[in-house]
């Protein structure tokens, strides 16, 4: 949480704002008297438990939008929270609170999306030694507050960038002439500190792999007994991660299997947003 806070999420923010505001915004300019105070409060109103998160994004976007906002209260990053309960209560200039409400929801309402998704993801796994991770199928700008969001549901996050890491994929495979040379390559170049990944999409292929000393696989893919089976082949050394297809359906049956890691883009690119409201009083 800490580390989010020190980010600059400045002009992702403004960005929002001016696509949301155009010129200015009309209603608010014909309602709402100058210097109007208001309060603000936003509540669940989804029927089923979610996990609250980017509460912090109300105060920066409020800000941003004029409002000069005191928060009187907001809910801990991760908790629980049913319908009705209150998320946030802020006070400030009426009319910054109504012209910055809806860019505020947007991204609150999208991170606790993905933190609840993926605490009803970790959850299912409860037990096994395998962990929930995202993918780098996000939405375009917002990937830092999207793979926060999983790890504020439980999740942990593959790589951010693709310099934070290497992961060879099929296409990769292809172009350096197979397996062992992708995987000779990739050492030539990469620092020591970097995890080096490759893509099996096959039993025969995870042994190409194990033989040319591959310590990081990742199973594209593949059912349940293949995935027992390429554990057996590389052993408990070599980390295992699943790809490809996992839904809330199937991931305990592949946690069982002893995989390391279960790869979910859902979590981030067609995930649900909570739906959460704002209703304002005068003071």
């Amino acid at each position: 949480m800490e580390l989010i806070r020190q980010l600059d999420l400045s002009t992702v923010i403004r960005t929002a704002l001016a696509e949301d505001i155009g010129q200015g915004d009309i209603t608010t300019a014909a309602t709402v008297a100058p210097g109007q105070a208001g309060r603000a409060r936003i509540t669940v109103k989804e029927s089923s438990e979610v996990v609250f998160c980017g509460g912090f994004m109300f105060e920066q976007v409020f800000t941003m939008a004029g409002s000069e906002p005191t928060m009187l209260s907001l809910a801990c990053e991760g908790v629980r929270l049913r319908h009705g309960m209150v998320a946030a209560e802020i006070e400030g200039r009426l009319a910054g609170l109504l012209i910055g409400e809806r860019v505020a929801l947007n991204f609150v309402q999208l991170m606790s999306g993905i933190a609840t998704a993926t605490r009803r993801y970790a959850d299912a796994i409860a037990g096994r030694r395998a962990r929930i991770i995202d993918t780098r199928k996000t939405h375009p700008g917002l990937r830092v507050l999207e793979k926060y969001a999983v790890r504020c549901g439980g999740g942990a996050n593959h790589r951010f960038s693709l310099d934070s890491g290497v992961l060879i994929k099929e296409n990769h495979i292809a172009a350096a002439g197979g397996v062992s040379a992708a995987l000779e390559r990739a050492r030539a170049l990469a620092p020591h500190t970097l995890r080096i990944q490759i893509e099996c999409e096959t039993l025969p292929q995870v042994k190409q792999a194990l033989a040319a000393g591959a310590t990081s696989i990742l199973l594209d893919n593949m059912t349940v007994d293949e995935l027992r089976e390429a554990r057996r082949i590389t052993g408990e050394a070599v980390v295992l991660e699943a790809s490809g297809g996992v839904t809330l359906d199937s991931v305990r049956s592949i946690a069982e299997t002893g995989v390391d890691l279960i790869s979910v883009g859902a979590l981030t690119h067609s995930v649900k947003a909570v739906d959460l409201s704002m209703r304002i009083e005068l003071v």
